[in-house]
């Protein structure tokens, strides 16, 4: 956006900044350089020495004004070298990140990738657990991106001759009434909060076209963790059936990014923010809503 960038007090802020990155070391070491000279000289000048005799005070109050302009340097020297405490981890460990979501008062949750399942769970759990403790909850917010079952799709498919992907219209419907079946849950779950009255809560799932080939959850827009899909990973329902190409999202291995890592963290987050806001705005509704 263009325009004017801030007004008067944060421009101000602005150059405050900038004289204090000018001007600090200098101040910093003026003050390390004449404690050391003091201190050497009454070491050796006997009036120096006396002058200085029981004014320990003094030097400790040098000091902590010392340590008290390095602070913000140390600060932004360990902001700068903190990591995602996470790197990556198994979707099996989604559990944790659903409940540090739910500890905050606005809640919001995205998801996108097959049928959302291990999600699912969790989120279930932590809405039933809503109705009799809310906790510092006050508002949950849950949008959910699967694909559109009700497409032709290569996964998921059957395995035909020589693993060529075949279609198969009874699969993609099983997997659609399990999604629909989450959806009505979360929903209902969602309506009784609604009734109770001290927690508000939407949960809405949406459709898009594709192949499940990205798992992405974000919370509250703070943590984004993504992973791909093993497409090719197949199962069987029962014996007597064929098998069926079926990405396990239980397996699938995360990346974890977050908003108060580093510059390259924060650009990651705020793009899947974007994107995954983009993706539902253009998402299909259920043909069940």
């Amino acid at each position: 956006m263009s325009g004017v960038r801030g007004g008067p007090a944060v421009r101000g802020g602005e150059r405050l900044r900038r004289y204090q990155a000018r001007f600090e070391p200098l101040v910093t070491r003026a003050l390390l350089l004449g404690i050391f000279v003091v201190g050497l000289t009454a070491q050796f000048v006997k009036p120096v020495g006396d002058a200085l005799e029981g004014k320990a005070a003094l030097g400790g109050a040098l000091l902590s004004l010392v340590g008290y302009v390095l602070y913000d340097s140390v600060r932004e020297l360990a902001a700068s070298l903190r990591l995602p405490p996470q790197v990556r981890v198994q979707s099996r460990d989604l559990g944790s990140f659903v409940s540090e979501a739910f500890r905050a008062r606005e809640v919001e949750i995205r998801f996108l990738g097959y049928t959302g399942e291990t999600l699912y769970n969790e989120l279930y759990h932590r809405l039933e657990g809503l109705l009799d403790d809310p906790g510092p909850t006050r508002h949950v917010s849950v949008r959910v991106l699967i694909p559109d079952f009700g497409q032709q799709m290569t996964v998921p498919s059957r395995v035909g001759p020589d693993g060529a992907p075949l279609d198969d219209p009874d699969f993609r419907r099983r997997l659609e009434l399990k999604c629909q079946e989450y959806d009505q849950t979360l929903s209902v779950l969602a309506e009784r909060l609604l009734i109770v009255g001290r927690v508000t809560a939407e949960c809405e799932y949406r459709l898009y076209p594709g192949i499940p080939r990205d798992k992405i959850c974000i919370f509250n827009r703070e943590q984004v963790l993504h992973g791909l899909y093993d497409v090719v990973a197949r199962t069987v329902q029962r014996s007597s059936d064929p098998e069926f190409y079926d990405p396990k999202g239980y397996r699938t291995d995360l990346n974890v990014w977050v908003r108060d890592g580093n510059d390259d963290s924060k650009a990651v987050v705020d793009t899947w923010n974007k994107h995954l806001d983009d993706l539902w705005s253009l998402a299909a509704v259920p043909h069940w809503r």
